[in-house]
């Protein structure tokens, strides 16, 4: 959500920020209706000024037997004129929480300029591709060929974007994210916690889920929401506190089961693990002061690197352009894994800085040191991996010409000394 003081400051800047989106301007629109707003808030009170002044009145003409009839009569006018402003008010309320709850978020100033992925920017690589002797196979030639990944019971069982793991890669799925998390708390000082995955409307709206991606995730009967991530319940839960200043910065982790519709995504990747309906992610979320959020940021990217450097999986850092940057950042670090499957880099982690966003729409404030008003805290998300994509990059990079894989060595010790995964 936005603050309208800073558009009424400077609605120039406001719209040029949804231009670099390519949105159209909304600054006039917002500011007639809070003109209006203002209009009518002032007339309200007018009228309760003008209702109380007429009850201290006619209070002790009464006590004296006068008429008070033409004053009562002025008091019930007073009451229908008060009902229609109150009515006009919650109106344009409606009308510009509508509007500011479906803009995206301010952008940073460092973020390039462009209307989709082609004009990102990679910031650096890490790591030497594999050279292989033979044709590289993608991560679904190799399950299906070690009898281990199997997508005709999944789809019997779910439908399609679904797949059912056994044996040894059921056993690296499961090392990769206990690694993670292991990495995440030991030594970049993240608190494990365990959030339900079921949600309701106030924390995905308070991370901006809703009203923006509600055909992107699942809804029960009941009303709660599939969470898309971890993010939701872990930034969702300092929604409506104010935190102590020395508390911050709060840094959690998760790994849970994630579950989206894939809307829009028809036709995409409709063979493997890499676009599924559920699957698993190790989910870091960052709670901090405006000072310290941009250095939180590149912490946070640096945390997920890290797996993959002790994985020893080639990747690059990309800088997110304008029209690619996701709806509740201002600034987004992709982490991008060599596949040689594929022969391409793909999407592995995505490290956002909301800034205040997110903080708006759920009142989620700090108390400064030495006293004041409290102040919306910072929030930032970041996958810390998502498991079922690790597990691809690394089928795929330490693939062998026999079909076998070859186990990370810093994986080893989750999967009881097992050196290779072989059918």
């Amino acid at each position: 959500m936005h603050d309208i003081r800073a558009l009424r400051a400077d609605p120039a800047a406001f719209d040029a920020d949804l231009a670099r989106r390519g949105l159209a301007p909304v600054a006039d629109k917002l500011l007639v209706w809070d003109e209006e707003r203002r209009q009518a808030q002032t007339a309200l009170q007018e009228k309760q000024a003008r209702r109380k002044a007429l009850a201290r009145e006619i209070g002790p003409l009464k006590g004296r037997g006068e008429d008070t009839s033409a004053l009562e009569a002025e008091a019930v006018g007073l009451r229908a004129e008060m009902e229609a402003f109150e009515e006009k008010i919650a109106f344009l309320d409606g009308e510009s929480s509508g509007v500011l709850a479906s803009l995206p978020n301010r952008l940073d100033a460092d973020v390039p300029e462009g209307p989709d992925e082609s004009a990102n920017v990679v910031q650096h690589e890490w790591g030497t591709r594999p050279a292989f002797s033979f044709t590289p196979r993608q991560h679904f030639e190799l399950g299906e060929a070690l009898g281990q990944m199997d997508f005709g019971t999944a789809a019997k069982l779910s439908g399609a974007r679904f797949v059912v793991l056994k044996g040894a890669l059921a056993r690296l799925s499961r090392a990769l994210g206990q690694f993670m998390l292991d990495l995440h708390v030991q030594e970049h000082d993240y608190t494990e916690t365990l959030v339900p995955v079921l949600v309701n409307d106030a924390a995905m709206y308070g991370t901006d889920k809703l009203p923006k991606f509600a055909d992107q995730s699942f809804r029960t009967e009941d009303g709660r929401w599939l969470v898309p991530t971890a993010e939701v319940p872990l930034t969702a839960s300092v929604s409506g506190d104010i935190l102590a200043a020395g508390s911050l910065p709060l840094r959690m982790t998760a790994l849970t089961q994630c579950f989206r519709s894939e809307a829009g995504s028809a036709g995409r990747d409709v063979r493997g693990m890499l676009r599924q309906h559920q699957f698993e992610k190790v989910e870091m979320v960052s709670v901090t002061t405006p000072e310290e959020s941009s250095a939180e940021h590149e912490r946070m990217t640096r945390c997920a690197e890290t797996v993959l450097e002790k994985l020893k999986i080639p990747y690059r850092r990309v800088l997110l352009c304008a029209g690619d940057t996701g709806f509740g950042a201002v600034k987004t670090f992709d982490l991008e894994a060599w596949l040689p499957g594929q022969d391409a880099w793909r999407e592995i982690s995505s490290c956002s800085n909301t800034r205040d966003f997110q903080a708006r729409r759920m009142n989620a404030r700090f108390r400064p040191q030495g006293g004041g008003s409290p102040v919306f805290v910072h929030t930032l998300n970041g996958s810390g991996l998502a498991v079922g994509r690790t597990l691809i990059a690394v089928m795929e990079n330490y693939q062998q010409e026999d079909g076998s894989v070859v186990v990370p060595e810093v994986l080893r010790p989750y999967m009881g000394g097992i050196e290779r995964i072989t059918a």
